[in-house]
């Protein structure tokens, strides 16, 4: 009974403070070392007897050691390969050729409504050249956004728009969609492929239709306040681009994703030799292209500096999300929580919409909710295959929550982009994402059910 109370109470100050935007891979770690330290002197072991320091007290921090060289050894070098080379690609200007080239022909639409579910859809669509929402968010505001406004398209449906581009799209290239693979133990395409995109490109198609009744009843509804003059002067598109076969690069690593796990199958790549080999071919083509094997060399810099900021902002949460895990493990609470709910009927269903609300409470309030996913998503394969249900079950919908609901956060990165550009409140942003998030968050439960169960 102590170890739930301790648990209990250390649970629900975590989610506090990250609710608060207190640092979460801080706010992680230190639960996870309290929680070990409290199974300590509780009695219950923290390490297996070959791993332990001899002093047990002091075997919380070897636990972080491992953590971390599990990590940089598996899916914690994916994740920092993949964030370097975003960077680079942002670096020589690749990511905003993709862009310009995708967006260019939208400005020969000029009904603004029609143009509603196809930005949207091509949004999510740019997430696999930009996978940050925020970062995306600024781009497209810089680049698209002056292309809709000069349809006569409201500021506020462009900015709801673009608020909602980089939500759930199905890629292998997506931090989260590798995590999740690696602790379901399945292959990284099979599980873009068979199982998110099932759900996800529904959902999305849904959402689409959904984006174009609601901002079309909305811009009719506030039709007296949609007269503010926006400067739009600022946000043009840059002139000094790459040349246009620059705009492959970035998908350059999904389109060999998809030829090796799809096509050439006797060829076993992973996505790091995959990322590194797209690399490679982005140097020689910067090397030719600008005379400068001295210059372009100085450039890979940039890569190993987005590696740390993939080290800063995922690798170093995951460590931190599986301190916790494993301060929960070592009280015990992991198979408490199995045993309470191991012949309960619908279980399984309990499980998901218990765990995906959760994260969505969470993600609400905080703007991020990541942290959640990456706590929670070790456990799930050791649940799951204790209660005899499908992993993905639980794992699919938190992970697709996670990206859906930060769009109606008006906490989040990049609601506070797209409003302070409109220089308009959050909330007004929100209002216009609220109800296409919300109707593609119930039919992520749905059809979760549906195709799981």
């Amino acid at each position: 009974m102590l170890e739930i109370i301790i648990s209990l109470v250390l649970l629900v100050a975590t989610g506090f403070l990250i609710a608060k935007n207190y640092d979460a891979k801080f706010v992680l770690l230190t639960a996870g070392i309290v929680l070990m330290i409290a199974a300590v002197l509780l009695g219950h072991p923290v390490l297996k007897p070959e791993d332990s320091t001899g002093l047990v007290l002091l075997d919380p921090f070897k636990q972080i050691g491992l953590i971390f060289v599990k990590q940089l050894g598996g899916v914690g070098l994916t994740i920092m390969v993949l964030f370097g080379f975003s960077s680079y690609m942002t670096h020589i200007g690749a990511s905003d050729v993709a862009v310009h080239l995708l967006t260019k022909p939208l400005g020969r639409i000029k009904s603004q409504y029609i143009l509603v579910p196809i930005v949207f859809l091509l949004g999510n669509l740019l997430s696999l050249v930009v996978p940050s929402a925020s970062s995306l968010a600024v781009l497209l505001m810089a680049t698209l956004y002056p292309v809709l406004k000069n349809t006569g398209m409201s500021s506020l449906t462009a900015g709801a728009i673009i608020a909602t581009t980089a939500t759930i799209m199905p890629t292998p290239l997506g931090a989260d969609s590798v995590v999740a693979a690696e602790n379901l133990g399945i292959n990284l395409v099979e599980y873009v492929f068979s199982y998110h995109a099932k759900i996800s490109i529904p959902v999305l198609l849904i959402m689409a239709v959904v984006h174009y009744f609601w901002q079309k009843y909305m811009d009719k509804r506030q039709q007296g306040t949609l007269q503010q003059e926006i400067n739009d002067e600022k946000l043009v598109v840059k002139n000094d681009l790459p040349p246009a076969y620059y705009g492959l690069l970035p998908i350059l690593p999904l389109i060999l994703v998809l030829l090796f796990g799809l096509i050439i199958t006797s060829v076993k790549l992973g996505l790091v030799e995959i990322t590194f080999i797209c690399m490679a071919i982005a140097l020689i083509i910067e090397i030719i292209r600008k005379g400068s094997f001295k210059e372009t060399s100085k450039q890979l810099s940039i890569f190993f500096t987005g590696m740390g900021t993939g080290l800063a902002q995922v690798v170093s949460l995951l460590v931190a999300a599986g301190m916790l895990v494993e301060g929960l493990k070592s009280m015990g609470i992991i198979d408490m929580l199995i045993e309470s709910v191991r012949h309960i009927e619908g279980a399984g269903v309990i499980l998901m919409l218990t765990f995906a609300g959760v994260e969505g409470l969470i993600t609400f309030i905080s703007g991020s909710g990541l942290a959640v996913f990456y706590s929670v998503i070790n456990i799930i394969p050791e649940i799951s295959e204790k209660l005899g249900i499908n992993g993905v079950m639980v794992a699919l919908p938190m992970q697709l929550i996670a990206n859906l609901v930060r769009s109606i956060s008006p906490v989040a990165a990049v609601i506070i982009v797209v409003a302070s550009i409109i220089k308009v409140n959050p909330i007004q942003i929100v209002k216009r994402t609220s109800v296409p998030i919300l109707v593609g968050i119930v039919s992520c439960f749905i059809l979760s059910f549906i195709f799981f169960t």
